[in-house]
């Protein structure tokens, strides 16, 4: 897995367009000024260790490119978020951030499977899927049960990645269960799964998955990646049921209340 990180961690960035992005020292940093917090943090791009001197460095570093932002949305002065993988190479790096006063919120599993397996086990006809997000894909992270602000937030990343689709289960013309995929840096990667709180339990994510699989094998990718939170156990069920495997945990390490 050591040598899929930095594909990953690039794919990632690709799926949710942050509104700038940089590349230093072997960490990959997102400017952002919305509520996705992939889009506006820094992860490195290999799980490879540090010593403590550059480790300290190495946040300096990085806290500078965050602080003295400018030209983007979230500039100038943005207060910079580490994403880091709770692995053991990374400990002088924890060790620095506690002594500047971050600390560790949103663990978040990295799960990943085949896209062969995601489409035997996900039930169901597949979902509706179009090239561009529409009003109805666009609703469903707006309605009962989701924080828009926090939806707006995400229908504007996700809508702007060149190589994202959209899948639907539609009723009538609303969208009863949506959700994305990217293809970049060779994985295939699904993200922003929502179920209408009425229409949840009746197999619709699955459909969603299915679809999302589907395009993933047309386009000749034979692995798929997402990230679920730690505490979000109804969709971890849901991955588990796809064929999906946690391969490391990573969490946001931020001065941010």
């Amino acid at each position: 897995m050591q040598s899929d990180v930095e594909g990953i961690e690039r794919a990632t960035l690709a799926a949710v367009s942050p509104d700038a992005q940089l590349e230093h020292g072997g960490w990959l940093l997102g400017f952002d000024g919305g509520s996705i917090w992939r889009a506006k943090s820094a992860a490195p791009l290999a799980h490879s260790a540090l010593e403590e001197a550059q480790a300290a460095q190495c946040i300096t570093t990085i806290e500078h490119h965050y602080q003295s932002r400018q030209g983007c949305t979230t500039g100038p002065g943005i207060q910079p978020i580490f994403r880091l993988a709770d692995v053991p190479c990374f400990e002088a790096v924890r060790r620095q951030l506690i002594l500047r006063g971050y600390t560790p919120v949103k663990p978040t599993w990295v799960q990943v499977a085949s896209v062969q397996a995601m489409l035997e086990t996900s039930q169901g006809e597949p979902a509706e899927v179009d090239l561009a997000p529409d009003d109805a894909w666009a609703q469903l992270f707006l309605g009962e049960g989701f924080d828009p602000v926090d939806g707006a937030s995400r229908i504007r990343n996700l809508a702007r990645a060149p190589a994202n689709v959209y899948a639907s289960v539609r009723d009538r013309g609303s969208t009863l269960a949506g959700g994305a995929a990217s293809f970049s840096h060779g994985w295939a990667s699904v993200h922003g799964m929502r179920t209408h709180a009425q229409h949840r339990g009746q197999g619709l994510a699955g459909r969603v998955l299915k679809a999302l699989a589907l395009v993933a094998r047309e386009r000749g990718l034979d692995r798929v990646f997402l990230q679920v939170e730690a505490n979000n156990t109804g969709a971890q069920a849901l991955y588990q049921r796809a064929g999906f495997a946690t391969a490391w945990v990573y969490r946001y390490w931020s001065k941010q209340t």
